[in-house]
């Protein structure tokens, strides 16, 4: 196991160009945004799920309207401005409704982004999430899917304040609700995520454990990186960030 250090977070999650989903929970739309801005290239912001209103602080075009318009205004956009956050609106008051997982490709092709980002996942604010297969909003043409956790977690008990969802979690994870979670059970959360993210899907999977916000978050979520490349081959690397820093990349811990 090989633990290195970068400037790069775009680099560490090999994400130059493709449609690039995000799952889980911990700060999906703060890495989502981060992402955007250090992005060269020509980038596409959009939803799958509901999603609270973009932020003006990323600087993007935005385009919020029926989805039946969305490809033709969007590609248009695309053509004088570099970043674009695109959506529908919503009936549901402080949020925009996502758009369709199929109308993502369509978009990203015709506009030409060099990259898309998708939040593909909700989870009401809490710092951890298994991704829920049956309503799951990853477009199938998606290149990468990023599941998120957040280190605060660890040394919590297992609780629906933490976890979207606790009680299936504690199945997985195999605690109970109440108990201490550690970076044993971090480790089991991010493989058997990977295992129902990946299902024969060519689809490049690099999971993200962040606010590592102290060098003791640090260590526990190196500890947990490295159980959970132990625990499964479908990915080769799991990268710990802190957002709210100028350079949010920490650490990139590799199989090899």
């Amino acid at each position: 196991m090989i633990t290195s250090e970068s400037n790069s977070l775009l680099n560490a999650l090999d994400i130059e160009r493709g449609i690039v989903c995000l799952t889980g929970a911990g700060g999906k739309r703060t890495i989502l945004y981060r992402l955007a801005t250090l992005h060269p290239g020509r980038v596409g912001i959009t939803s799958t799920t509901p999603i609270p209103p973009f932020p003006d602080k990323i600087s993007a075009y935005q385009v919020i309207t029926e989805e039946k318009l969305l490809f033709t205004l969007v590609s248009t956009a695309a053509t004088t401005h570099r970043l674009i956050a695109y959506t529908q609106p919503s009936v549901k008051k402080g949020y925009l409704a996502g758009i369709s997982p199929s109308l993502v490709a369509m978009i990203h092709r015709q506009a030409g982004f060099d990259i898309s980002l998708v939040n593909a996942d909700t989870a009401q604010g809490r710092w951890i999430k298994v991704p829920n297969m049956e309503k799951r909003a990853i477009p199938e043409q998606a290149t990468h899917v990023i599941p998120v956790l957040s280190a605060l977690a660890l040394g919590q008990p297992l609780s629906e304040n933490i976890a979207c969802q606790a009680e299936r979690i504690q199945t997985i994870i195999r605690i109970k609700v109440g108990e201490i979670l550690k970076p044993v059970h971090l480790a089991r959360l991010l493989a058997s995520s990977a295992e129902k993210l990946k299902r024969g899907r060519k689809i490049k999977i690099i999971p993200l454990i962040n606010m590592i916000d102290d060098p003791i978050r640090e260590t526990q979520g190196t500890a947990a990186a490295k159980l959970a490349l132990s625990l499964t081959d479908h990915f080769d690397r799991i990268v710990l960030t802190r957002m709210n820093c100028p350079n949010p990349l920490i650490r990139v811990v590799h199989r090899h």
